[in-house]
């Protein structure tokens, strides 16, 4: 019988991306498992079970960090930091979400060098390489070594909007029509160039959700006291899912213009609801975005406030722009994900035993 490990250990943290991406991707390859395969997760104690009775459980510890010698046919790397590696021979399956620490300040050369090279290592011992982006697969070609049989495959990440918009509102509710952003807010987020915005536009807030950096936070709050807008910027903090996706269903438009991203998955989730999403041009954002986002040429205060006016007047102006918005996110879906992902498990398992 194949053996199938999956690291869905940061599923520690469900707040996180990658926390969702372990809970939702690994819901879906347990409920498309193949007859005869049998498939083990990696999790936190208090998370046993969470997959069901068709999943075999490992709970993760500190020193199992250290010493591991499980035996699996495929072992799943979904997160290109994890420090669960196969030390028994395995089809390792490589995930790298981004390498976008080769580009922020705040990592120095040194740290940048080391952690390229670990990243080199777990690829020189994987079977097979994938991504989330083909911007990221273009990115890991030019900065690692990728032998010609290891070309990274792109597997997009899904997304699950649920199945009804929750009714309860945050504790900490906008007080009238807001924006609305998501996501950890460090400087590459890019997100005190939105300020703008509200000056121009002084019925809006801007509502921001997700952990920060108390430095960036501060220079954003800094930024809005000095055009006066510092009133109507609200953060949020981390907040649940249900919060998230009641934000996104009353939002007047989703604001996302980050300079660096493996892929994006919040502009996906704001098309779900069928709401305006604006963001930057760069890195992976355009194969989230399709045709369908509007995007800044260049975040001087005029093209932000510009683009934005355009982008809100075709949105009212398009009846139907909605629903292809949603017909748009539904292209990425946590079912296709697995399907992918069980294809390759198959494919790189022992002859033998597949």
């Amino acid at each position: 019988m194949p053996r199938l490990f999956l690291d869905t250990e940061r599923m520690a943290n469900l707040t996180s991306g990658i926390g969702q991406v372990c809970l939702h991707l690994g819901r879906e390859l347990v409920c498309q498992r193949p007859p005869g395969w049998e498939i083990t997760c990696l999790v936190s104690p208090e998370q046993v079970g969470i997959f069901g009775s068709e999943a075999q459980y490992i709970v993760a510890t500190r020193w199992r960090r250290v010493w591991h010698p499980w035996s699996f046919d495929v072992w799943h790397c979904l997160y290109q930091n994890s420090r669960y590696l196969p030390m028994r021979r395995s089809a390792l399956v490589y995930t790298i979400h981004d390498l976008n620490y080769l580009y922020l300040a705040d990592y120095s050369d040194r740290r940048k060098a080391r952690q390229k090279a670990r990243y080199q290592r777990i690829i020189n011992q994987a079977s097979v390489v994938t991504t989330i982006s083909h911007y990221v697969a273009n990115d890991i070609g030019q900065q690692l070594i990728i032998p010609p049989d290891k070309k990274p495959q792109v597997i997009y990440w899904g997304m699950e909007p649920p199945a009804q918009v929750p009714m309860t509102p945050p504790t900490t509710l906008p007080g009238g029509p807001f924006l609305f952003f998501v996501g950890m807010l460090q400087p590459y987020k890019n997100i005190h160039t939105m300020l703008p915005l509200l000056k121009a536009y002084p019925h809006y807030q801007l509502v921001l959700a997700g952990p920060d950096k108390p430095a960036y936070s501060q220079e954003i709050r800094k930024q809005a006291q000095e055009i006066g807008v510092a009133d109507r910027v609200l953060f949020l903090g981390i907040v649940d899912e249900p919060t998230k996706w009641w934000l996104y269903a009353h939002c007047e438009a989703f604001l996302f213009p980050s300079l660096h991203e493996g892929f994006g998955l919040p502009v996906i989730e704001a098309m779900a609801l069928g709401k305006p999403v604006f963001c930057s041009n760069l890195t992976s954002l355009p194969e989230a975005g399709g045709s369908e986002a509007f995007y800044f040429p260049s975040f001087e205060p005029e093209t932000v406030v510009d683009t934005f006016q355009r982008g809100m007047a075709a949105y009212k102006l398009d009846p139907a722009m909605p629903e292809r918005l949603r017909a748009h996110s539904q292209r990425f879906t946590w079912q296709a994900a697995a399907q992918h992902y069980w294809q390759l498990y198959q494919r790189v398992a022992p002859k033998s035993k597949s």
